[in-house]
């Protein structure tokens, strides 16, 4: 099975998710040729490579001279099932903006046949909605996949005033999705670029397991002072539940008995250890021989570095001898993702299988620092930090 996944660390929009469905490789005239099949004139699509923070992107824009912005959800679904294109792609298309209109139906409290779109309605969205449902089918993309979104912060300027970010109708599209802000002061992601995403993608969160054949960097229009302004799309084959369950990899487990070296060196090397490639190091109290007290030291990395880490062991401890055998390990997907308190940001780690997250923790050296700076005591800084993750994802009432 093919696996497109999104990767929305600076947000998303349409422009953006069509331009990274272009730079994955999706037939750039073959896409054109798709959406000129829709009974709609005088646009032309702006196709080129840009710099965002020194990654390469693509860069899409409807050029249009149109002056009507806004049409009727009837008149928009008349539009697209009247184009000459592949029933799943149509019907992906319209399942978009039937989405949309309920969302405004209800923002607005009137009923969906009467909504009329405004920024949505235009030539260059439908363009947007219409090209990601082709782009997505000449891929042969049969499973979407997304990361959760970054939405930015602040206000936003539309059609109907000044609104918070997100916009209501981003906020409605994106009920039930894992969101958070890194306090971006932009409209991360667009109302397009929630409802495209809310209705082709079949589960958010962490990338899954997959052989990734082609990745596509989708530009933003903006220039974002704090990260490049890019959708990252990863596209690739899908590992099967039995490669899935399998291994991650094997790796060395070096040991040593000490019990004459001074308690004080082990903080030092543990250091160094980890400096020099370790994947975890850690001690266990022993017996040794004629009832002495000693240390198990136990170095855990890979095959590669087993060598350099029995050359550290000899000469930054006081042991004569080693041992090592090789172990299988499994380990579950990480993400972080960063949440708001009263007391300021905190990034949670999370642990996931299969795009389920089964452990949640928030970042140590985060709370350390706000309960030292904000006098108040960790454990109600770690406290409220797992509190509002669980908030923002459901878990919580």
């Amino acid at each position: 099975m093919k696996i497109g996944y999104f990767d929305c660390f600076s947000g998303a929009s349409g422009d953006m998710i069509l331009a990274a469905l272009i730079d994955a490789g999706c037939d750039a005239a073959a896409l054109e040729a798709g959406l000129r099949e829709l009974p709609v004139s005088g646009w032309k699509l702006s196709i080129q490579k840009v710099q965002k923070k020194g990654i390469s992107a693509t860069r899409v824009r409807v050029e249009t001279e149109e002056q009507k912005t806004h049409r009727s959800l009837g008149t928009i679904l008349d539009l697209i099932s009247r184009a000459d294109l592949p029933p799943g792609v149509q019907s992906r298309a319209s399942e978009i903006f039937r989405r949309l209109g309920e969302t405004e139906a209800k923002i607005h409290d009137v009923p969906v046949e009467k909504i009329h779109f405004h920024e949505v309605g235009a030539v260059d969205a439908i363009i947007d909605i219409v090209g990601a449902s082709i782009g997505l089918d000449l891929l042969k993309i049969e499973r979407v996949e997304c990361s959760a979104l970054n939405v930015g912060g602040g206000i936003v300027r539309s059609a109907h005033g000044v609104l918070p970010v997100p916009a209501p109708a981003t906020a409605d599209l994106l009920r039930g999705v894992l969101t958070y802000s890194t306090g971006i002061d932009r409209e991360l992601v667009t109302p397009t670029g929630a409802a495209i995403l809310s209705t082709v993608v079949d589960e958010f969160g962490p990338q899954p397991k997959m052989r990734v054949a082609a990745i596509g960097c989708g530009a933003g229009a903006a220039d974002l002072p704090e990260q490049p302004n890019i959708l990252r799309l990863f596209v690739g084959d899908a590992v099967s539940a039995a490669e899935s369950a399998a291994w991650d990899e094997e790796t060395a487990v070096i040991e040593a008995n000490l019990d004459d070296m001074n308690p004080q060196i082990y903080g030092y090397f543990t250091e160094k250890a980890l400096e020099a490639g370790a994947l975890d190091v850690f001690s266990t109290p022993i017996q040794m021989k004629k009832g002495r007290p000693g240390t198990l030291l136990t170095i855990l990395c890979r095959e590669e570095d087993a060598e350099r880490m029995i050359r550290l062991v000899f000469t930054e401890t006081t042991t004569i001898g080693v041992r090592s055998h090789t172990v299988r390990r499994r380990c579950l997907a990480r993400d972080i993702v960063t949440v708001a308190t009263s007391f300021g940001p905190v990034r949670v780690k999370l642990a996931s299988a299969n795009g389920k997250v089964l452990n949640a923790a928030p970042e140590y050296e985060d709370c350390r620092k706000i309960a030292a700076e904000k006098n108040v005591p960790l454990r109600q800084v770690i406290a409220e930090a797992m509190l509002a993750y669980e908030r923002s994802s459901g878990k919580a009432s």
